[in-house]
C-alpha cells in the first residue's frame, strides 16, 4: 500500500512510497481502511523533533476510516464501521482514568516503541503516536478507535480527531465560556478556529481573534470572531475590554511568548488557557507577586481538557445542529500524493486544515 514516510526526524518532506505494508494484527487489534487524513500543526512538530517520535514514522494522527478486520478479544466494532483515531486513547484503569480524568492517561504512549508498518519487506516503521494516519491502511488497537455515525463525512469526521476536539473541549470543558464573557484567542489556525467556534457556540459576547497571517485573520471573522487583529494590537485590545482585559484568553500557539502575551491580556481573576503543544525546553516566567496579586488562572488544556469520546459527540451534535462548521475549517483538498504541498500551505498559513483523501 501507499504511505507518507518520515525517514529521519528533522526532515522538511515526506517520502510517499507504494511498498509499505500495516502490520500487527491480532487480539485486540483492528485493521482500518483510511480515507481520510487532516494535517495538523503537531505532525510537524514531530518531524521537527518537538514531540517526541521514534523515526522512521508515518505521521498524521487526525484520520477517519472503516474497519476492514478485526482481531480477537474487540467487543462493541464489527467491520464496516466508520471510524475516527484516537491518538491518545484512555485505558479505563490508571489512576487518572478512575478519577475521571480520562484525557490524561498515558497509557497509550508506552506504545510508541511498538512497529506498526514495515517498509520494503524489511525496515520496520512507526505510526505517530501509534496511529499513523498518512497511509491507506493501518493496524491500531481497538481502544484507539470510536465508532462515528455513517452520515458524517469522512474527511469531516477526521477533524473530530483531534483539532476540532481539542479545540472545542478547550473552551467547554476547560474554561466552560460563560455567555456575555470577552474571549481572546491566540492563533487562527485549526485549533484555534475551534475555540472560536466553541465560544460562538457558548455565548461569548466578545472574541477576539489575534495573529501575524492576515488571510487568517480574515477566515475568523467567517466561524463568528467579532474582532480580528494582529499581535501588536492585542494590549490595547485588553485594555478596551471593562476590567481591563479579557475573561478566558486562548493559547492555541505553543510558545513562551504567546503565553505570556495571554497571561498580560487577561483580567485579574481571569484564565489563560494554553492549548498548544510546545516544546520541552521553551520556558515561560512569571514573577510570584504578580501570580498572588493578579489571581490569573494558567489552565493547560490536554486534548480538550475532557473525555475526547464525550467531546467527539458534543462536536457531531453541534455540526448536526448546523451550529458547528467543520465543512469551512477544511480549506484545501489534495490527495495523499501531494502531502509535501499540503505541508508547505500549512507552514506558509495558507491553509486552516488540509485534507489529504487516500480513494
Amino acid at each position: 500500500m501507499r504511505a507518507a514516510i518520515l525517514q529521519q526526524t528533522g526532515q522538511d518532506t515526506l517520502d510517499v512510497r507504494d511498498d509499505v505494508e500495516a502490520v500487527g494484527l491480532g487480539p485486540g487489534k483492528v485493521r482500518v481502511r483510511v480515507h481520510a487524513a487532516s494535517l495538523c500543526h503537531s505532525d510537524l512538530s514531530a518531524m521537527a523533533g518537538v514531540l517526541p517520535q521514534p523515526a522512521p514514522f508515518v505521521p498524521g494522527h487526525e484520520g477517519a476510516g472503516e474497519i476492514t478486520e478485526i482481531g480477537e478479544g474487540v467487543p462493541g466494532l464489527a467491520v464496516g464501521d466508520r471510524v475516527v483515531l484516537c491518538w491518545m486513547p484512555p485505558c479505563g484503569a490508571c489512576p487518572a482514568c478512575r478519577r475521571g480524568q480520562t484525557h490524561l492517561c498515558v497509557a497509550s504512549i508506552r506504545r510508541l516503541g511498538t512497529p506498526s508498518f514495515r517498509i520494503g519487506g524489511d525496515t520496520d516503521a512507526y505510526g505517530f503516536y501509534s496511529t499513523g494516519a498518512f497511509a491507506e491502511e493501518l493496524v491500531v488497537t481497538s481502544d484507539s478507535v470510536f465508532p462515528v455515525p455513517a452520515d458524517l463525512p469522512y474527511e469531516l469526521a477526521a477533524l473530530i480527531g483531534c483539532g476540532v476536539t481539542t479545540g472545542l473541549g478547550a473552551v467547554v470543558n476547560t474554561a466552560a465560556v460563560q455567555a456575555g464573557s470577552a474571549v481572546a484567542v491566540i492563533g487562527a489556525g485549526g485549533v484555534g478556529i475551534a475555540a472560536v467556534q466553541g465560544a460562538r457556540i457558548s455565548g461569548a459576547a466578545r472574541i477576539t481573534v489575534v495573529d501575524p497571517v492576515a488571510s487568517r485573520r480574515e477566515r475568523a471573522l467567517a466561524f463568528g470572531a467579532t474582532e480580528a487583529i494582529a499581535p501588536e494590537e492585542l494590549k490595547s485590545a485588553a485594555r478596551s475590554v471593562p476590567g481591563g482585559g479579557f475573561d478566558t484568553v486562548f493559547e492555541a500557539v505553543g510558545r513562551s511568548a504567546t503565553v505570556r502575551a495571554g497571561y498580560d491580556a487577561a483580567r485579574r481573576g481571569g484564565a489563560v488557557v494554553v492549548i498548544g503543544a510546545g516544546a520541552q525546553d521553551d520556558r515561560v516566567s512569571f514573577s510570584l507577586g504578580e501570580l498572588f496579586f493578579n489571581e490569573k488562572r494558567l489552565l493547560p488544556s490536554m486534548y480538550g481538557g475532557g473525555d475526547v469520546r464525550r467531546t467527539a459527540d458534543l462536536a457531531i451534535e453541534l455540526w448536526r445542529a448546523g451550529r458547528l462548521d467543520l465543512d469551512g475549517m477544511i480549506t484545501h483538498r489534495l490527495p495523499l500524493a501531494e502531502v509535501n504541498e499540503a505541508i508547505r500551505q500549512m507552514r506558509s498559513g495558507e491553509a486552516l486544515r488540509t485534507v489529504l483523501t487516500m480513494d
